[in-house]
């Protein structure tokens, strides 16, 4: 008797053990060929996306590269069933400097593209976007202050409409060289124009290799302010952005 209970404590165990086998392996597909999910650390793409903003990027969009596995293995060069991104799309990538951050910005330049700012207004091939001003962004600081910042919308020359902020008047990137976008790469920027490290910063971005792209951001399922800590349950239901729960990613 002891025999057969000890057999069938061991058969359940190794059961459990290749459910979760199944499981994981489930997960790495989904993950690697469908849908990964990823949050928002910084304030580049403010007001687009906020910190504490969890949202799946779609891997499919774009077809697949090394950099859409996990650690991105050197297995293959390019990218297998390659689709095109389209301008104004917002792009998760690897960071060309180390092709290892993930960065997650908007594509403002296709190959062949001439960007370039000046006085804060972006010009891409020798023509100004269209910029148009809004209602103020407001946002609390640390200590509870009220801070309205400029806020603009943009509209790229196939219709894509987001909006822009603009915390400093001729800030450090507000006046640029001309960027030549070179075949095969992409131009990235921050929606937050004036805290946002992209394509504008060489030494840091540059132009993004069709191969680093990751995927499209999608849509937004879960977002936090951060107001409460992982232990004070009792404050997790006011922290939580309910409004900003199932948004897409403009």
């Amino acid at each position: 008797m002891s025999e057969q209970a000890n057999t069938g404590r061991g058969g359940a165990i190794g059961e459990n053990i290749r459910t979760i086998g199944y499981a994981l392996l489930i997960a790495l597909i989904i993950r690697a060929f469908f849908f990964q999910p990823f949050n928002i650390p910084s304030s580049s793409m403010v007001p687009t996306l906020l910190v504490g903003d969890y949202l799946f990027v779609s891997k499919f969009s774009y077809g697949y590269s090394k950099h859409s596995l996990p650690f991105s293995p050197p297995i293959f060069d390019g990218r297998i069933l390659a689709r095109q991104p389209h301008r104004g799309d917002v792009v998760v990538f690897k960071k060309p400097t180390d092709n290892r951050t993930d960065f997650i910005k908007r594509l403002i330049g296709l190959p062949g593209d001439r960007i370039q700012m000046k006085d804060g207004v972006l010009y891409l091939n020798d023509t100004a976007v269209s910029k148009v001003r809004i209602e103020d962004f407001v946002e609390r600081d640390e200590f509870g202050s009220v801070i309205r910042v400029p806020q603009y919308r943009e509209t790229l020359p196939n219709g894509v409409t987001y909006t822009t902020l603009d915390f400093q008047q001729n800030g450090d990137l507000d006046n640029t060289d001309v960027y030549v976008v070179p075949p095969g790469h992409y131009f990235m920027m921050g929606d937050n124009r004036d805290n946002s490290m992209d394509s504008r910063v060489p030494s840091v971005v540059g132009y993004v290799p069709f191969e680093n792209l990751v995927g499209k951001a999608e849509i937004i399922f879960f977002s936090t302010d951060g107001s409460a800590h992982f232990w004070e349950f009792w404050r997790w239901p006011s922290s939580i952005r309910w409004n900003r729960i199932l948004m897409w990613v403009d």
